[in-house]
């Protein structure tokens, strides 16, 4: 081969197979949605960070969500009713959903938070929080300020929404379900759910999870009292035991 051979040789790029080409196409894509959004993109391994900022973006509605519209129309006409309250703004309502997943396991697989937070994000629409360790347990092996699990705080619209998925997709495809416990309340109108594994959510492709994993929904409330609550979340389609 001849040096001027050589040299072209030298500053040919390599041909691309038919996925490296599509890959490429979606990592420019992506750099160019991210810089329309306002998004400083750095290229390489930030393009996928970069991207994945973009899809937790929230989505500007037109209309408020379906169970939010429902309360202001219906359910708390029938609250009012129901418990006699003299005053409309004594009708009780959401407050905030908080979902937790503990992960005692990240302990010695911290690759299991990633996971988790990818998780958590698809479930809720938003960007989880890790939580650390307040203090150290020496016979668990943990030490303060160690991540050990994720959550999400949700509020507004994206909290009826969560709720509105969770009892009409995600509770009916649990194995022989008959309803969530009435009973666990704490005497102030919160109600907690536990669930064992994440797959219910039919945002989870079941094929890529490496270990199923629980969490606690927390439904807090501005109810006086258990009943008030569990009044409010039956109204809103929570499908308590009889």
């Amino acid at each position: 081969m001849s040096d001027e051979n050589k040299e072209k040789a030298k500053g040919a790029k390599p041909e691309l197979t038919p996925e490296q080409e599509a890959e490429a196409a979606a990592k420019k894509a992506a750099r160019a949605e991210a810089k329309a959004k306002g998004v400083k993109v750095a290229k390489g391994k930030k393009d996928a960070a970069a991207a994945k900022e973009v899809a937790m973006e929230r989505v500007k509605r037109e209309q408020p969500a379906r169970l939010r519209k429902l309360y202001d129309t219906e359910v708390k006409a029938r609250l009012i009713s129901e418990f006699k309250l003299p005053n409309p703004m004594e009708a009780p309502r959401l407050t905030k959903i908080t979902i937790n997943m503990g992960l005692g396991e990240a302990v010695s697989n911290p690759k299991l938070l990633d996971t988790a937070v990818e998780e958590l994000g698809a479930i809720t629409g938003q960007r989880p929080v890790v939580t650390r360790a307040k203090k150290s347990i020496a016979i668990f092996k943990l030490r303060a300020g160690q991540k050990i699990g994720v959550m999400v705080t949700l509020r507004r619209d994206q909290m009826y929404e969560f709720l509105d998925r969770l009892v009409t997709f995600a509770l009916p495809r649990v194995r022989d379900f008959k309803g969530v416990s009435p009973k666990a309340f704490d005497g102030r109108g919160n109600y907690t759910l536990g669930i064992r594994e994440e797959i219910i959510f039919p945002e989870i492709n079941y094929e890529k999870i490496d270990k199923p994993k629980g969490m606690n929904i927390t439904f807090n409330t501005t109810a006086a009292n258990d009943d008030q609550g569990r009044a409010l979340l039956r109204h809103l389609g929570m499908p308590f035991r009889n």
